[in-house]
């Protein structure tokens, strides 16, 4: 079951929490690898495109915003979905993103380093039942 949702009144309420429950937080995976949460990452997780077409993110999303405690759980959880990320410019499989599915359709991913010692946060959101359905049927993690 997910953590409760979180609510504050503006954009800055999310921005502080995130900074201080991730950016200044020691959080590893189920399977040990500390995760390292960029400051700026916050503007990637938290807001989205105005259009689909648009390629700027500059609408801050409450969704996601809500759902900011799921981001450590699901690292955490050992029986989330994993699954290599996409290169969209390769048509490939990307190993070095680790791409976790849990509580139905919530994702988070992390671009892990070569040595695969730590990884940082790239974003996290709720996805559609069809991108949940690509990304299950990408390439196991290993």
């Amino acid at each position: 079951m997910p953590p409760p949702l979180v609510h504050y009144d503006t954009e800055d309420g999310y921005r502080q929490h995130y900074e201080a429950n991730y950016c200044q937080a020691m959080i590893r995976t189920f399977d040990g690898m500390p995760v390292y949460f960029p400051r700026q990452q916050f503007d990637d997780a938290f807001f989205e495109s105005a259009s689909r077409k648009a390629r700027d993110k500059s609408v801050f999303s409450r969704e996601r915003a809500e759902r900011i405690d799921w981001i450590r759980t699901v690292l955490e959880d050992s029986d989330a979905a994993l699954r290599m990320g996409w290169n969209r410019r390769t048509k490939r499989p990307n190993p070095r993103r680790r791409v976790a599915v849990a509580y139905g359709n919530y994702v988070v991913v992390v671009h892990v380093k070569r040595n695969r010692q730590s990884a940082t946060f790239i974003t996290a959101y709720v996805a559609s039942q069809s991108t949940v359905g690509r990304i299950l049927d990408g390439n196991a993690w290993r």
